[in-house]
């Protein structure tokens, strides 16, 4: 039997010591000058994101423990896309980096179970994927199952981190619970089976929750403490690792943090001005692990 994703996940982190993920998001006119060149169509920029985001893998992967890969980036360029987005989920997990797909996938029925297969099964696929909950239990179902038959987890999307998610997830019931609280304790409920649990006390089922909402990861954390929180909007979005820290237990355990442009483009950032891409990258990527590491061990 496969081991548990959570264990794997918490593993990984106390190996690198900080528990952090740097999200890859290619867009190729943000890519190094050295890699922008005359192309004949889009298909022919995959072939410098592909030296792109492997030089990042090689650069992150003695720094943080995960990678997020959003698909979405890799999905617009086609059948070429998705080969170079499995490319670079096998090497992320061939350096040792425990990987999220973000797919943000989601359906009923025989759907939902073909979604699943497709991201959660299967030698090049990864280790977890991001999920929307809006269909309800018989639309998760099949994610949390597949996920535990092969030891693999979920992120159910809770409280995103972008402006205008308070346009829906802030909407309240007659007795003044919010979306978020709702769609959390749904989270907990799914994710809370027995069999769902690893040795470590977290389930296979997480979910994500915003940076950029301190004060909701907080009550989130009170309705789901058995859910590992992936905690994006730190650094572009304007989160700090204070604003993060709210969304881990009093231990430091319980969440991992990504940053993504703030990362992987950091060359682009004033205070990086003049260093070699490769070596603002690295930079980048230390003091955002030694950011979240600080503001943990102060809980």
């Amino acid at each position: 039997m496969a081991e548990h994703f959570a264990d794997r996940l918490l593993a990984a982190i106390e190996r690198a010591g900080s528990p952090v993920c740097v999200g890859i998001d290619p867009v190729y006119d943000r890519l190094p000058k050295e890699l922008q060149r005359k192309v004949r169509d889009e298909v022919e920029q995959t072939e410098f994101i592909n030296i792109f985001c492997l030089e990042v893998l090689r650069i992150i992967s003695p720094i943080v423990p995960a990678v997020k890969i959003q698909s979405a980036y890799f999905e617009k360029y086609g059948s070429v896309g998705v080969d170079l987005y499995e490319l670079l989920v096998a090497t992320a997990r061939d350096d040792g980096l425990i990987v999220i797909g973000d797919v943000k996938r989601n359906d009923i029925g025989s759907t939902a179970q073909a979604y699943a297969a497709g991201h959660l099964t299967g030698t090049n696929s990864p280790d977890a994927i991001t999920v929307n909950g809006y269909f309800g239990a018989d639309g998760l179902k099949p994610f949390v199952d597949t996920a535990a038959d092969v030891g693999k987890g979920v992120f159910v999307l809770v409280r995103t981190s972008n402006p205008s998610a308070a346009t829906i997830q802030d909407f309240a019931d007659a007795n003044g619970k919010k979306f978020y609280e709702h769609m959390a304790e749904q989270v907990a409920a799914i994710g809370g089976g027995e069999e769902l649990i690893g040795g470590s006390g977290y389930s296979c089922v997480g979910a994500v929750v915003g940076a950029t909402y301190p004060d909701e990861a907080r009550r989130l954390r009170e309705i789901m403490p058995q859910q590992i929180f992936l905690v994006p909007g730190y650094g572009a979005q304007g989160a700090s690792a204070a604003d993060c820290a709210a969304a881990f237990k009093p231990d430091g355990t319980g969440a991992i943090v990504n940053a993504s442009r703030s990362v992987i483009y950091a060359y682009q950032r004033e205070e990086y001005v003049g260093m070699d891409w490769k070596k603002a990258i690295e930079t980048a990527a230390e003091k955002f692990a030694d950011d979240i590491r600080q503001a943990c061990s102060l809980k």
